[in-house]
């Protein structure tokens, strides 16, 4: 690389590019004597003419046009290496990982509010089950559901879960057609496992102290939003949470099996991330936007649960306390 004299060949591509030695000596910023020079600089290196002159009109040689096509693929893809570059440091990222049934059902719906408000700032989602390791990814933290016992990180919570069996309405009629008893119902009602859910139908028959005498899961899923879906379509009872499916609950797509059974309700959702992460200014802000538009959200469904009859009782940590 040192035979080759980069000035003289800049000036050389602009002056081929744009056709004109004053046009190409404004684009550089130099004297249009100094573009010449540069010019004729690199056709004593080459030994061969670059140029042909002909009543102040510039046309490239054979060996010009040769050297041109090189070098305007090369100054080309040097202009759009340090525009990409300039771009990345302006650019400011934001990136959440988030469990999937929330990520699709809740944050995804909401946050374009976030980022209107932020529209400097690029947001990605990583939804997947998998909690982070924040010592070799580069993730600025997690929304998880749980019990909130993550040692050695920061951990806020955000919201709580209400958790009830549900179903469709038509779902509900053909049970109700069997008996006005809603333990007799259970008996005859296929139950489905969100096998993620930390509160699942054998947890939660022990804690009502129901026994049922064949348990048996004829649909198991790991996400919410299937099981959601399956009882929204007739598919049996699901035992989920109605965080999730709020919407489902307003046009009435699902209703709570039996209000004689009292909606669990405890601290689900967290905001997990190392200390040091919230001295990052988009974390703190995003941690006072998800704080508010959960509240508003836990508001409303515990609202409309009790319009339908519902009672709450609050269960805490993993011993499950009695919420019978």
């Amino acid at each position: 690389m040192r035979d080759i004299n980069l000035r003289a060949m800049h000036c050389f591509e602009a002056v081929a590019r744009l056709g004109s030695v004053t046009l190409a000596a404004e684009e550089l910023g130099v004297s249009p004597s100094a573009v010449s020079q540069q010019v004729r600089t690199l056709e004593t290196q080459f030994g061969v003419r670059l140029f042909r002159r002909e009543k102040r009109r510039l046309s490239l040689t054979l060996d010009g046009d040769r050297l041109f096509q090189t070098t305007t693929q090369a100054f080309g893809a040097l202009r759009n290496a340090r525009n990409a570059i300039s771009r990345q440091k302006q650019v400011r990222s934001l990136t959440i990982r988030v469990s999937p049934s929330f990520g699709v059902r809740w944050l995804g719906p909401r946050i374009a509010a976030f980022s209107s408000a932020n529209p400097e700032w690029n947001i990605r989602i990583d939804a997947t089950p998998d909690f982070t390791d924040f010592d070799t990814e580069a993730i600025d933290f997690d929304l998880r559901y749980g019990f909130g016992d993550w040692a050695g990180l920061s951990v806020t919570r955000i919201m709580s879960d209400m958790v009830l069996p549900m179903c469709s309405p038509e779902y509900l009629a053909t049970l109700q057609a069997i008996s006005d008893d809603p333990l007799e119902q259970l008996r005859h009602a296929r139950l489905i496992d969100s096998v993620k859910m930390l509160y699942r139908w054998d947890v939660w028959l022990a804690m009502k102290r129901i026994a049922l005498a064949d348990l048996s899961y004829p649909f198991r899923f790991d996400r919410s939003s299937m099981s959601i879906e399956l009882a929204k379509q007739n598919g049996g009872i699901a035992l989920d949470s109605a965080n999730l499916c709020l919407s489902e609950l307003e046009r009435g797509e699902l209703v709570p099996f039996s209000p004689a059974f009292r909606v669990i309700h405890f601290p689900a959702y967290f905001l997990v991330c190392p200390p040091r992460h919230h001295t990052r200014r988009i974390v703190k802000r995003f941690t006072d936007w998800i704080d508010a538009a959960c509240g508003s959200h836990e508001a409303a469904v515990r609202t409309l649960l009790a319009a339908k009859g519902c009672t709450f009782a609050q269960a805490v940590g993993p011993d499950f306390l009695d919420a019978a």
